[in-house]
């Protein structure tokens, strides 16, 4: 039998008898056919785990280069192989010059471990390090298999010096002879922290690795001086909280000195701007030192950060310092940069530390003298009015005078659809852009009509220039408009696409707004394999996918210049679309269309488009995350006259008829679906509401900016929407709802009364969280929409502040209190005065008697 016979029976003796005497040459002649045999395996369902072991080592000995061998091995079939510790098959990689073992070993150790399990070829690379004498490799692949495997109380593998079999990390460590060389590349490799902390880290060993790391450099194994220096160097890089802080638990374990801090006094202050953990404790570090001469570069970093413990900390040793040095008789010269770094703090967000900075400052103006007034008057610009006063008796400076308040607001202007492509070529570079992940509203409906438009032109010409796309495309649905263009549907399945019998569009996840586009593409197939139109009629004028009526009239004109009519679903869809309008002379072009759909256009047109539907609201039973019944809206739905085709009807009725959900699989909110009724936000915010309800998933509420742009009143359904959105979890959802709040602010149609009634509904219902509304109100109220906000509070409040105010409300009140200061807005609120009253002195208390102060005009 040849050797690779011997490789396909797994024939481990004979395949090592057969090896072992060949020269370099005739090993090389074998290559061809192993290779082959390694696709043939590779291919077959039923290769045998022993042909791979004997592959595996038969392959490497023959590449008489390291490297070939070397990338022979690094095939990911051989990841798992533990050929290499058979005894017979062993002595094969023993008979390798040395030379060629550590050159393998080096080109393997490369290599990273598999995630979660165990890579063999590591292994290997360790023995053969043994076998050959070489240095021990310290790639990263390699110091992460070291960690992995020190880590596990296992057994070795098979190699000429093995490690003591047992429990203890230290023990092992302490024995390897490697230990001094890989353990400080620990701190340098990237994943190095989830070996030492994750689930195989000394699992059943007392002592995990920061303590054993600690112990080892104690009994001078590791230098000391350099693993304290590496773990600052690790945590200075930064990373994610759970990676830094198996550091910090190694520099605990380290414990340094007093001495050893100081020498390191710098690099304690660089981590000052570091995770919040990290920074507390070099702060606390640097107070123990008392690093006064580092306090005011300190206090820079510190006094801006927005945690509240950590400034006050920082407020506290400049109180510390200062009095030190009254004590010492050096009061003047400390008190003066005392005072200097606290004024950094008169600019936090925070009022509260706003007041513990003044309070810092007046202790020990006196002694600082008149010098520093200038520069504190300066930093007292940036105060909350609220402390203003204050100020100006600590500083001499006098307030402000008070501005007129304008409310910010963005500018809301009209996004009109760019002109279509003009020729084929860039058609097919709006498509490739599209297939690529453009899809976008825009995007996809101009290169839908460019299809079209391109196909009634010169079909033959769009599809040469598709040809390229079409090959390294992904399919979607375009794409298979643009296989119509190219003739590779024929015409009776375009037409049974039309009848519904050919589902490229639908499928059983599909919801009802989906269901209309795939009406417009199956027609649109249709209309390029048989009876092409020179354009669609339902093309957005705008970004929000209205139809400007003259547009539309305009395209419908031609249509009859042309003698041509518009499919079904094309003209629903642009009636869906079409802006409503009083203009005589864009009434009178329709008036003089003479086809059916001409007149259907004109009485659409005279009537006021599909009718308008009111919101009742309703307790769903449906039940949420948390095992609350949903808030929803109820409309009665319209019956459009003229009858619109089936999936467009649909979109109309009733949202509970609306198809928004699989049993097993909710879709997100997508562009094209509030572009099939652009003018109507508060029927679209009615059906979508129980997806905007799942304010735990991400991503729904990211369409509520689109929502807010569109047209049409904005009743219950919408502010609801919104209130969704300002209570959703994720940040990015959060701010979606806020710019939707501000758009529909800037266009006047929010109504703020509305909008905090049902944040209070969603709060009583324990539907949100008064957290996540406390931060999208600030967000919103920071772009300088005070009054808007003040608006949506005053209804909020009285909810919030109940007996058993929920968590969050202090930050309610607190962001109230800076509204009003800055809006001027009066009027006492009931419960906010009985907030007031209470006793005892809570930040919701003292943020309430703040607010009942303003609100009375005091």
């Amino acid at each position: 039998m040849s050797v690779v016979e011997h490789v396909r029976s797994g024939n481990v003796p004979a395949l090592a008898r057969e090896l072992a005497p060949l020269t370099a040459a005739e090993r090389r002649e074998l290559l061809p056919g192993l290779k082959q045999l390694r696709k043939e395996l590779r291919d077959s369902w039923s290769s045998r785990a022993g042909a791979w072991s004997c592959l595996m080592v038969a392959g490497a000995v023959c590449h008489s280069a390291p490297s070939g061998a070397a990338a022979w091995l690094g095939g990911r079939e051989f990841e798992d192989i533990s050929a290499w510790r058979h005894a017979r098959l062993r002595e094969l990689l023993d008979d390798r010059p040395a030379e060629w073992q550590a050159a393998v070993a080096e080109r393997l150790a490369e290599r990273r471990p598999n995630r979660w399990g165990t890579d063999e070829r590591l292994h290997l690379v360790e023995y053969l390090v043994h076998r050959s004498g070489c240095p021990v490799p310290t790639s990263d692949g390699f110091v992460l298999h070291w960690a992995r495997d020190r880590g596990r109380p296992g057994p070795r593998p098979e190699v000429p010096r093995p490690l003591p079999v047992g429990t203890d990390l230290y023990v092992r460590l302490l024995a390897d002879p490697w230990t001094p060389v890989l353990a400080p590349r620990l701190f340098e490799v990237a994943e190095a922290a989830e070996q030492l902390a994750g689930p195989w880290a000394a699992r059943d060993d007392g002592r995990k690795w920061p303590a054993v790391l600690a112990e080892l450099a104690e009994a001078g194994v590791l230098d000391r001086a350099d693993l304290i220096d590496r773990c600052l160097a690790r945590l200075l890089r930064g990373g994610r909280a759970n990676e830094l802080r198996v550091f910090q638990t190694v520099l605990k374990a380290l414990a340094p000195t007093a001495a050893e801090n100081t020498a390191r006094v710098r690099t304690y202050l660089a981590l000052l701007d570091g995770p919040s953990p990290i920074a507390g404790e070099a702060q606390q570090v640097l107070i123990g030192l008392d690093a006064t001469d580092l306090l005011a570069e300190a206090s820079q970093t510190v006094l801006f950060r927005t945690e509240k413990k950590l400034v006050r900390a920082q407020l506290g040793w400049l109180d510390r310092t200062a009095r030190a040095g009254a004590r010492a008789g050096d009061g003047g010269e400390r008190a003066g940069e005392v005072v200097l770094a606290a004024a950094a703090a008169l600019g936090h967000p925070d009022r509260a530390l706003q007041e513990a900075a003044l309070k810092v400052i007046a202790r020990h103006l006196p002694a600082a003298g008149e010098a520093v007034l200038p520069e504190l008057r300066l930093a007292a610009e940036a105060l909350d009015p609220a402390h203003h006063a204050r100020a100006a008796d600590l500083f001499g400076a006098a307030p402000a005078a008070a501005e007129e308040y304008r409310e910010q607001l963005p500018v809301v202007a009209p996004r009109p659809v760019p002109a279509p492509p003009a020729s084929p070529e860039e058609t097919a570079e709006e498509l490739a852009a599209v297939l690529a992940g453009d899809d976008g509203l825009v995007p996809f409906e101009r290169t839908l009509d460019a299809l079209v438009r391109h196909s009634f032109q010169n079909r033959e010409a769009l599809a040469r220039a598709l040809e390229p796309v079409l090959r390294v495309g992904a399919r979607t649905e375009l794409y298979t408009v643009g296989e119509a263009v190219c003739g590779r549907i024929p015409a009776h399945q375009a037409w049974a696409a039309v009848q519904g019998r050919q589902n490229w569009f639908r499928h059983h996840w599909t919801t009802s707004f989906d269901h209309q586009r795939a009406a417009r593409l199956e027609e649109a197939v249709w209309r390029i394999v048989v009876r092409p139109v020179p354009f669609l009629l339902a093309i957005p004028t705008d970004a929000t996918g209205a139809i400007d009526p003259a547009a539309l009239v305009d395209r419908l004109t031609r249509y009859e210049e042309a003698g041509l009519g518009p499919g079904p679903a094309d003209l629903a869809q642009a009636l869906l679309r079409v802006a409503p309008t009083t203009d005589p002379a864009v009434l009178a072009a329709a008036g003089r269309l003479e086809s059916p759909e001409g007149e259907r256009l004109a009485h659409w047109l005279r009537t006021g488009g599909l009718p308008r539907q009111t919101s009742e609201p309703v307790t769903a039973d449906r039940r949420d995350w948390r095992g609350g019944r949903i808030r929803t809206m109820r409309q009665p739905g319209v019956v459009a006259e003229p009858a619109l085709p089936a999936d467009a009807a649909c979109l109309v009725g009733p949202p509970e008829k609306l198809r928004l959900r699989d049993s097993w699989w909710s879709p997100q909110p997508a562009e094209h679906w509030l572009g099939t009724l652009p003018g109507h936000r508060e029927e679209l915010a009615a059906r979508l509401l129980r997806c905007f309800a799942e304010v735990e998933e991400r991503g729904a509420q990211q369409v509520l900016p689109q929502l807010a742009e569109a047209a049409g009143p904005a009743g219950p359904a919408v502010h609801l929407a919104v209130g969704y959105g300002l209570a959703a979890r994720h940040v990015d959802d959060r701010t979606a709802a806020v710019d939707a709040l501000l758009v529909l602010a800037a266009r006047g149609d929010l109504d703020a009364a509305l909008l905090g009634a049902e944040l209070g509904e969603l709060v009583r219902a324990g539907l949100a969280k008064t957290t996540r509304i406390a931060a999208a109100l600030r967000s919103a109220a920071d772009t300088g929409a005070y009054r808007t906000v003040w608006g949506v509070l005053a209804v909020l409040l009285p909810v919030a502040l109940t007996d058993r105010a929920p968590r969050g409300a202090a930050e309610l009140l607190a962001l109230a209190v800076d509204c009003v200061r800055r809006c001027g807005a009066r009027g006492p609120v009931a419960e906010v005065t009985a907030a007031a009253g209470r006793g005892g002195s809570s930040r919701l208390v003292q943020e309430a008697r703040a607010l009942d102060h303003l609100l009375a005009g005091c």
